[in-house]
């Protein structure tokens, strides 16, 4: 219920796979009700939410059962200052696509 609802953003630890880091933002009630819904927020839309993390990181889902649990992601090695995703992933995630496709 509301009582459990943190008063300020709360941001896990990260944690990762072979491709991307993660990390997921809890969303205070007070921000989550200015959070537009059923959609994927663009960077600038999540830092005027207040939300403060290093560049290249994306809102890649909606937790729908909890929609002020905002889920992150960003590719291993992106350059936190610039957002740059690093030419190996793209050259990795452009193989994947490929064998996807058969």
């Amino acid at each position: 219920g509301q009582g459990t609802m943190p008063r300020t953003i709360q941001y896990s630890e990260k944690y990762n796979d072979d491709m991307y880091e993660y990390r997921h933002v809890i969303l205070p009630s007070e921000v989550a009700r200015m959070c537009p819904k059923n959609k994927l927020l663009s960077e600038t839309e999540w830092r005027n939410l207040g939300v403060q993390q290093s560049r290249g990181w994306e809102h890649y889902a909606i937790h729908k059962p909890e929609p002020h649990i905002l889920l992150f992601r960003r590719p291993l090695g992106t350059d936190p200052l610039t957002g740059k995703v690093p030419e190996t992933f793209k050259a990795r995630q452009a193989n994947e696509q490929v064998v996807e496709a058969h």
